[in-house]
């Protein structure tokens, strides 16, 4: 009987909590071991909770793992502005890295941890779990099919509040912490949107090779470099085969962290929806709809949730049995789908609105 894998994870926030570390307890191969985070408060919580043995604010002894048998790979969960020194560190040890978005904050940062990683012999993939829902798959799969046809314009939207910009929506508690340190770490269109643009030149198997990028800017925004509303307009290569004169697809992405965040009722919108010459595919959570639109009428496909942490963590776990990555988005994919992120929010940004090309 193979062993399980130790995992450790570095950064026991929000999205550890309530993704990351349930999906890990249930994977089968794999258990989790140590956690790493700075704040004891919120490590020894989630280590009572999830049963975890070791929980330090100490490197040395989190890589140390329980009787200091060490580790086989780790998750790297922090924020944003710690992925860097988390892989470096991993990298040092040549443990395998499955890290959140964004790998990076910048290129410089990316392509030293890729870099690093590489030279370790160790693998760094980018925790993409939006690519591992059943309806990410079964869009992926029509589109190879054929379908709807060529696929020539993509609309990928989600709308939200990003949990209201007062602390339980009472002004008196000051800014809410949670979308401060979004708004900080990048914005929506980096810390979201690059879920979407991943997705977009994922689905279609092409990528990006021009973007811009323009804002709606509040008066609640002053404080951030960047606007709550932002857009990014992507086109992709033509299709394979097609020659230099083929047609391009086109994606538009809207993100927001503005949509209604100093209403008393929060509301979202979230959508995808994929225009080709022989159809369209439309999924659209609030109403739970999902189907596929084309001559041979309506197919009503199965709903199911934009994102899925336990195929996600499944597949992490089949590729450090087998090395096959499976849907596992690559750490270049990654830092494109961040570069890309970033132009378009610093586009967004500006009043000049340039142009970015890849």
């Amino acid at each position: 009987m193979t062993m399980a894998r130790k995992i450790g994870v570095m950064g026991c926030g929000v999205v550890a909590d309530y993704g990351h570390l349930p999906a890990l307890e249930r994977t089968p191969g794999v258990e989790v071991q140590a956690l790493f985070d700075p704040d004891a408060a919120g490590r020894d919580a989630a280590a009572k909770r999830f049963g975890v043995p070791v929980a330090t604010g100490d490197p040395e002894v989190f890589f140390a793992g329980v009787d200091g048998a060490g580790l086989d790979a780790v998750l790297v969960a922090s924020s944003a502005p710690a992925h860097a020194e988390n892989v470096m560190a991993c990298a040092a040890r040549g443990l395998p890295v499955l890290c959140e978005k964004p790998l990076a904050m910048d290129d410089t940062q990316g392509l030293a941890m890729i870099d690093a990683m590489a030279a370790a012999g160790a693998s760094l993939h980018v925790a993409f779990c939006y690519r591992f829902s059943a309806a990410a798959l079964e869009i992926k799969r029509l589109v190879e099919a054929g379908a709807i046809g060529e696929v020539g314009a993509l609309r990928l939207i989600y709308n939200w509040d990003c949990h209201g910009r007062y602390n339980h929506r009472d002004p008196q508690q000051g800014v809410a912490p949670y979308r401060d340190g979004r708004m900080r770490e990048g914005g929506p269109m980096v810390d979201c949107g690059t879920h979407q643009i991943d997705l977009a030149a994922w689905w279609l198997g092409r990528p990006v090779q021009a973007w811009t990028g323009h804002g709606a800017w509040t008066d609640t925004d002053a404080d951030y470099h960047c606007p709550a509303h932002i857009w990014a307009h992507l086109t992709h290569a033509p299709s394979p085969g097609s020659g230099p004169q083929g047609r391009c697809a086109h994606t538009a992405v809207e993100m927001s962290y503005g949509y209604g965040h100093t209403a008393s009722e929060a509301d979202s919108s979230f959508k995808y929806e994929l225009i080709g010459s022989e159809g369209v595919i439309v999924y659209d959570r609030n109403p739970g709809r999902f189907e596929l639109r084309n001559a041979s009428g309506i197919t009503h496909l199965g709903y199911h949730q934009e994102k899925d942490f336990d195929a996600m963590h499944q597949a992490w776990a089949r590729l450090l049995e087998t090395g096959d990555p499976g849907h596992l988005a690559t750490a270049q994919e990654a830092l494109t789908a961040t570069r890309i992120a970033l132009d378009v929010t610093a586009q967004a940004a500006s009043a000049a609105g340039s142009t970015g090309s890849g």
